[in-house]
């Protein structure tokens, strides 16, 4: 069934040419018909031994193919004949019956959002296009049309037309007007996916996809498998002939709804365009820096879509490029479309934790909402708390293993315990050089000065430090090499073995509760599939270097001496996550302190920080 529309362009005045002689639309149609000969070509190779057969077996009747020579071919093709044509039919079975993937959503009933509905079908009626049958979220920053016409997917009075599924952070960032510009191109998709071309070569193509892993799904045995597994070669053989002309014709599809929705708020679609991009910035940040640091912890933030308003005003408030973002505020949410935005919010969070972290699909005592105002104290201080405690167990092992039969490998869980194993090597000499501002002791007849006398000149058997100048002559009897024979040592030689042996027991260590973690999970409830694999595809952050992760768990042992011994306080910064707040202020000159104690095992900045905010590192730190 076509749908005509006005105008010999989208959103252009001409004449009544309807939907087939849209640019946009004709290009589509034509790869979507170069994906159907695709689909012909492979139905008439799997005839084409048949029909060979029927010709020969015609010979025989009409007796131009006589003598045993024809016999022996025609019963050999018809059995290759049969085998093809068997074969076919079980490609063409799997690829009818295989569950092509969707997308986890959230589904929006029309009770559960009216004006979002309404707001929907008269842009569609603005547009000249069918409606969408459904609509859902997604917590991320996209929007799109989903093919959900198989009959696993399908829902009633659906008609086969698709489900728009809008990000969920859109609702909540944008405002009415801005979500309306954002969906226009998208909703104005629903015309060309109702040509009947366009629609068989999307179905096609679909059937392909999820037939090519058919064999990575669970309860196949060996046989079946085997008959998967090349069920799976040929689909994805027909894959690679029509992917070009399939990729075409979706941007085909694409340029016809951006086009179409030119004539549909174009003052509002550049503002919009920015907010999208703005709020995929918040998005990925709340989604790495907050809420990761809960979903690890058990908890899964229940507002994360209300909390990336948070994040982007305080993203305009530090980012000057932003100024004027906050003062949309005032104007009416596309939340308010909807009846309950609580529910669906935290409908959408429990997804997210699902999608990005592999959560189970209901909260229970090890999978806990957790609201904002409750999030410092049930995931900033736990953590902290947790990770001091597995540095030090990773300690207590590295002791054990050094003195088995001591009695006291086990230390007490002290902040001064960290800072003297980083400040130290394995074989118990200092790692760096000793403060420069005290006289440096002579050993094995070095006679050096302290640094303090930089203008007494290199004497005989003088070891100069390395912060003498150079142009100071050297005499004979000094056993300096030139710096032409002493390069300067590359950026990534060891500086600190004692943090880089602490850093590798550690990576172990936190190697192994992921892959716990993911084994429960994995055998508890079931997760999404896909055709890439189970949910999560992908971690939200790159896998962290071994010295990362030991600066991270250094700076929790130091936030939990702060808030121990003074009046400090864990806290919630919306773009950077956890934050210690020292007077009610966040701290921000930690970071670096740390790592000049884990990369060059100088503990001089940090223990003045520790002495200016009066953390008193010898006493024990209350661990999880």
């Amino acid at each position: 069934m076509r749908y005509d529309v006005s105008g010999s362009g989208f959103g252009n005045g001409g004449s009544d040419s309807g939907l087939g002689e849209e640019w946009g639309v004709r290009a589509a149609r034509s790869r979507a018909l170069a994906v159907l000969r695709v689909r012909g070509r492979a139905l008439g190779a799997a005839t084409l031994p048949a029909a060979v057969a029927v010709v020969l077996y015609a010979g025989e009747v009409t007796g131009h193919f006589t003598g045993t020579g024809w016999a022996t071919a025609r019963w050999t093709v018809t059995v290759l004949a049969v085998l093809v044509l068997l074969a076919a039919a079980a490609v063409a079975l799997v690829v009818a019956r295989a569950r092509p993937a969707v997308t986890p959503t959230v589904e929006l009933t029309e009770t559960a959002a009216p004006d979002l509905h309404r707001l929907v079908r008269d842009l569609a009626d603005r547009l000249d296009v069918p409606a969408p049958a459904a609509i859902a979220l997604t917590p991320d920053c996209d929007s799109w049309l989903e093919d959900r016409s198989h009959r696993a997917h399908r829902q009633a009075g659906a008609a086969g037309s698709p489900v728009l599924v809008i990000g969920s952070p859109f609702l909540w960032w944008m405002r009415v007007a801005e979500l309306r510009a954002v969906l226009a191109p998208v909703v104005a998709g629903t015309g060309p996916a109702a040509d009947p071309d366009i629609a068989a070569a999307r179905r096609f193509v679909r059937g392909l996809d999820a037939a090519a892993v058919v064999a990575d799904g669970p309860g196949l045995g060996p046989l079946r498998r085997l008959g998967a597994r090349g069920v799976g070669r040929v689909a994805r053989l027909l894959l690679r002939a029509c992917g070009t002309h399939a990729a075409e014709m979706e941007r085909g599809v694409a340029a016809a709804g951006s086009e179409r929705a030119q004539a549909v708020d174009r003052e509002t679609r550049m503002v919009a365009q920015e907010q999208v991009g703005l709020a995929y910035a918040g998005w990925d940040r709340l989604l790495t820096r907050v809420a990761l640091p809960a979903w690890r912890m058990g908890r899964w933030p229940s507002g994360l879509d209300a909390g990336v308003v948070s994040a982007l005003t305080e993203l305009s408030r530090r980012d000057r490029l932003a100024e004027g973002y906050s003062s949309r505020l005032g104007e009416r949410p596309a939340c308010d479309l909807l009846e309950e935005p609580g529910a669906v919010d935290e409908a959408a969070s429990l997804l997210a934790a699902r999608l990005f972290h592999g959560g189970p699909a209901e909260a229970g005592p090890d999978w806990a909402p957790v609201e904002w105002s409750r999030y410092p104290e049930e995931v900033v201080d736990r953590k902290w708390r947790a990770d001091a405690a597995r540095l030090h167990e990773v300690l207590d092992r590295l002791a054990a293993a050094e003195a088995p039969g001591a009695a006291d490998a086990a230390g007490a869980p002290t902040l001064t315990r960290v800072l003297t194993h980083l400040t130290t090597a394995p074989d118990g000499r200092p790692a760096q050089l000793p403060d420069p501002e005290r006289p440096v002791p002579a050993e094995d007849g070095d006679d050096r000065t302290s640094l303090e006398d930089d203008s007494v000149p290199a004497t005989d058997g003088d070891d100069r430090t390395p912060l003498e100048d150079d142009s100071v002559p050297v005499e004979d009897g000094d056993d300096r090499t030139s710096p032409e024979d002493d390069p300067v040592p590359a950026e990534d030689e060891v500086r600190n073995p004692a943090a880089d042996t602490l850093a590798a027991a550690l990576s172990a260590r936190v190697a192994r509760e992921d892959a716990e973690r993911e084994a429960r999970v994995t055998a508890g409830a079931a997760g999404f599939s896909g055709p890439d694999g189970p949910w999560p595809l992908c971690p939200l952050v790159p896998p962290r270097t071994g010295r990362d992760l030991l600066a991270d768990h250094v700076t929790a042992l130091v936030c939990c001496a702060a808030v121990d011994t003074t009046g400090a306080a864990p806290g919630l910064d919306w773009l950077d996550g956890p934050a210690l707040l020292v007077d009610g202020v966040r701290s921000t000159d930690l970071a670096p302190r740390v790592l000049a104690l884990v990369e060059d095992g100088d503990p001089a900045p940090l223990r003045a920080w520790l002495a200016t905010t009066g953390v008193r590192p010898e006493k024990p730190v209350r661990l999880l």
